[in-house]
């Protein structure tokens, strides 16, 4: 599947509550049309312009060791309030926000998932490096890791956009339920079409998404951060049509530019805690 330019306004504290099932709201609907115009940051930086303010992006995927479960019951909990005390120290409004994630039944590698946003790569490295600090740092394992950054679509919206002062640079969780997760590559090939070919491909992808309202995209690029290219995170309280989306999507002519868009990982939004106390 090939990610793309759905809108991702910045994030803010009141953002990480739930929204609503009902209708969608026209912040998390996808983009259906572009610009004709080259994308702005693929260029190096001018020096007389102010710098878009972009965010770096980090999905943390952990796997308890089986030794934690077994220990008494008083001493897990002081484990996994310390745990806790991390991410929440480290949720600072308008500077740096983590999300937690059971994947506890959906994955048999990873148990659980922190998505942090910031804007800087020291503060990340200094979170995550306090949370494995803790007593139930030594318990764990990371099989899985991306880092990514937001940036400015190849694939301009023309509707107004809540993080236009910002370049587009930033993304909001929508609050909803679940999230799917995955590192994503292109095909060499598709780098070489005309940006008026790729725009055709995309224009089908995007009037599918656009069937598909209740699913939200945030798209991160990873290019010589990470390994992989892109990473992309659907939420919706409706796994049903992240299903559906994503067959269909397969069916599509640009799909034959996917190089790998695995492993998969489904996750369910809960409170620290409560993701904690599903470790057991």
């Amino acid at each position: 599947m090939t990610p793309a330019a759905f809108s991702s306004p910045p994030f803010s504290a009141s953002t990480a509550t739930a929204v609503s099932a009902g209708a969608p709201s026209v912040a998390s609907r996808p983009a259906s049309s572009y610009s004709a115009s080259a994308d702005p940051q693929a260029q190096p930086h001018d020096p007389a312009k102010p710098p878009v303010k972009r965010q770096i992006v980090c999905f943390s995927f952990y796997k308890l060791m089986p030794e934690w479960r077994r220990l008494p019951a008083a001493e897990k909990a002081a484990h996994k309030a310390a745990f806790a005390e991390v991410l929440e120290k480290w949720n600072k409004p308008g500077e740096f926000l983590s999300l937690t994630y059971s994947t506890i039944g959906t994955r048999g590698d990873v148990d659980m998932c922190v998505w942090s946003i910031g804007y800087g790569v020291d503060e990340l490295n200094q979170m995550r490096s306090e949370l494995l600090r803790t007593p139930l740092g030594g318990y764990l394992n990371s099989p899985h890791n991306f880092l990514a950054m937001t940036k400015r679509s190849q694939y301009q919206i023309d509707r107004p956009d809540e993080s236009e002062g910002e370049g587009r640079g930033a993304i909001r969780p929508g609050g909803q339920k679940y999230i799917f997760i995955y590192p994503f590559w292109k095909t060499r090939p598709w780098y070489l079409l005309s940006m008026s070919e790729r725009k055709r491909l995309m224009d089908e992808h995007i009037r599918i998404g656009l069937l598909y309202p209740r699913v939200k995209l945030n798209t991160t690029y990873s290019f010589g951060l990470d390994d992989q290219e892109f990473v992309v995170a659907f939420e919706t309280n409706f796994p049903e049509d992240f299903l559906d989306l994503v067959q269909q999507l397969r069916e599509t002519e640009i799909s034959l530019y996917t190089l790998k868009d695995f492993p998969i990982f489904s996750c369910v939004r809960v409170p620290p805690m409560e993701m904690l106390d599903r470790l057991g």
